[in-house]
């Protein structure tokens, strides 16, 4: 039979773990530094597992953490995320092409839809991703989704006014 994982660091007692866990703010190393309480207090490895609400083993991986770099080696590692799929310089030329608009010859449409942007990013980037992720990238172009009524390309300032003028209902 192999021998229980003892906490062999003796940097801080059961109390001053107690007192560690409640100025952390990571919650994961809360859990962690109660668990260590209990066993510090002499807690079998399975009861204070089951307390902290994690299985046996993983709390002797903690154990092992802890012995090894202290409280600080209970905090959670967190990952940078998912590579963004744009780079900057294409991002900052997709906001410059929101900005200006879209070219109703060219591109078929008088403003732009989340699923115009869709397809004009998949064909200049070769990059598939959803409406969604088109609206946002608009936010953090601190662009709104809402926009204008758009005008027609061809409309007639002048026909209109006329029109306004003679009109019986004005």
């Amino acid at each position: 039979m192999v021998a229980a994982v003892q906490i062999i660091r003796t940097d801080h007692s059961a109390a001053e773990l107690r007192g560690l866990a409640a100025k952390s703010r990571d919650a994961a190393q809360v859990r962690r530094l109660l668990a260590l309480a209990l066993i510090l207090e002499g807690h079998s490895r399975a009861s204070a597992a089951e307390q902290s609400g994690m299985d046996r083993q993983t709390l002797r991986d903690w154990v092992h953490r802890y012995n090894e770099a202290g409280e600080a080696g209970l905090v959670s590692v967190r990952s940078g995320g998912r590579k963004p799929r744009l780079t900057a310089v294409q991002m900052a030329e997709l906001k410059e092409l929101t900005i200006k608009g879209p070219n109703p010859e060219t591109d078929k449409v008088v403003r732009w839809h989340c699923v115009d942007l869709r397809e004009v990013v998949a064909r200049q980037f070769s990059v598939t991703v959803t409406e969604r992720t088109i609206g946002k990238w608009l936010l953090q172009f601190e662009l709104a989704r809402l926009q204008p009524r758009p005008s027609h390309p061809k409309k007639d300032e002048a026909a209109q006014a006329a029109f306004k003028k003679t009109s019986p209902a004005w």
